[in-house]
């Protein structure tokens, strides 16, 4: 445990697949869905490419804390899939010890980042979503929102490796501009030293409501922007077990096999996104002129 002595009752073991309930998942779903469709008018495309069982969802981590893309991705998931196809999320241990997150995440399926608790899921036949970016991604600076930010970590892959499990990628345009990153403080969290008691390498600081410009990134309230998620192709690899996980040259093809496309459909997305706000634009400038001409 990173902080035992804060532990509220109720607290869940981080490490149970156990305490995912599915009605408090289709009732999360039936409360916060339709504001959700309302605040991002999102669009998710490709859900009939989800293979049946087992299966690692791998996607870019966008938005900080509030994350709006993975309530937007389990949502449609559930919808149009069944409970079956919606991952357990794997997060950082801080944030599923966190008091009182710990008692909604649990329920909802999180689970610590372990490969353990991923191969418990695997091996029940359910799919699991992890962020390989992790804090470096979901607080890229906006300068970079429409790159795939993974540095050099490789875990998600040895894990689809050892575990003989597809990768099924999972793109996100939009989800990153409710807010502004101005830098993701790294030389901050150097000197702070975050990473001895938050695991963390990033202290970013940010633009936010209806925080203004603030250090940490607290949750914040996601200005209206449309996000556009696609869920590709899954990547199955032609080796898989321990060998295949240890060699690092066949980990690193593998990795290239699943970020190349990945970031190829979020530069995609976003000019899509781009396109459709300029013509919405357009649009509104016609009928003020149209207005005026009248």
């Amino acid at each position: 445990m990173v902080y035992p002595w804060l532990r509220l009752p109720g607290f869940r073991d981080v490490d149970s697949i156990d305490n995912r309930e599915p009605a408090a998942i289709e009732g999360l779903a039936r409360t916060l869905g339709p504001l959700l469709e309302r605040w991002f008018s999102p669009e998710v495309r490709g859900l009939a490419r989800i293979p049946e069982g087992a299966a690692l969802y791998v996607g870019n981590h966008s938005g900080g804390f509030v994350t709006p893309d993975t309530w937007i991705l389990g949502l449609k998931i559930l919808r149009a899939r069944g409970i079956q196809d919606v991952p357990y999320g794997l997060g950082h241990q801080v944030v599923m010890e966190a008091p009182g997150v710990n008692q909604v995440l649990t329920r909802l399926g999180g689970l610590e980042a372990k490969a353990e608790n991923a191969h418990r899921v695997f091996e029940a036949g359910g799919k699991v979503l992890v962020y390989p970016g992790g804090d470096l991604d979901a607080f890229r600076p906006s300068r970079d929102r429409n790159r795939i930010v993974f540095g050099p970590r490789r875990g998600y892959v040895r894990l689809a490796l050892r575990e003989g499990v597809p990768i099924v990628p999972v793109v996100t345009a939009g989800a990153h501009d409710g807010w502004r990153v101005l830098s993701d403080g790294r030389a901050l969290a150097r000197r702070f030293g975050t990473h001895r008691f938050l695991r963390t390498d990033v202290l970013p600081v940010t633009l936010s409501l209806p925080w203004g410009v603030s250090v940490g990134a607290p949750p914040y309230l996601p200005w209206p922007t449309q996000i556009l998620i696609e869920v590709l192709e899954p990547v199955r690899f032609e080796r898989s077990g321990a060998e295949a996980a240890a060699d690092d040259a066949y980990v690193e093809a593998c990795h290239r096999r699943v970020h190349g496309p990945m970031e190829a459909t979020l530069v995609r997305l976003a000019h899509e996104r781009h396109r459709r706000r300029r013509d919405r634009w357009r649009a509104r400038f016609d009928r003020v002129l149209s207005a005026l001409a009248g």
